[in-house]
């Protein structure tokens, strides 16, 4: 029986790495060993970015949500307190977007929660 060499399955994992590696400086892109480590570092990177981005725009939803509270008289926490009090279940994404584009609406809002507190 012929024995089986791994030249194939060898050079196909070693380009599918340089492939990944494509674009990127110096020798990263053209040597088998730089180019693993660096695919490995990036992938590590991308990994932590798509958790960082979660954080990223919560913090970016809640920041606009206290801009427009304080323009309505009352603080991020009391906002939301009073909220969560009269019963409303928005998210903070979806308060921001009304935070954003209807100011109107969020005045009712806010309303409400000023209501809810007392």
């Amino acid at each position: 029986m012929a024995r089986i060499k791994g030249a194939l399955m060898t050079r196909k994992r070693r380009n599918k790495v340089l492939k990944a590696a494509k674009g990127y400086w110096g020798s990263k892109h053209l040597h088998f060993k730089m180019a693993k480590q660096a695919v490995m570092k990036s992938g590590n990177y991308a990994y932590i970015g798509r958790k960082q981005k979660k954080r990223d725009f919560r913090s970016l939803w809640i920041t606009r949500i206290s801009a427009q509270a304080k323009v309505n008289g009352m603080n991020y926490s009391t906002f939301m307190h009073g909220l969560k009090l009269a019963g409303v279940d928005l998210n903070r994404k979806m308060l921001a977007e009304i935070a954003v584009s209807d100011k109107d609406a969020f005045a009712s809002l806010a309303d409400t929660a000023k209501a809810a507190l007392k």
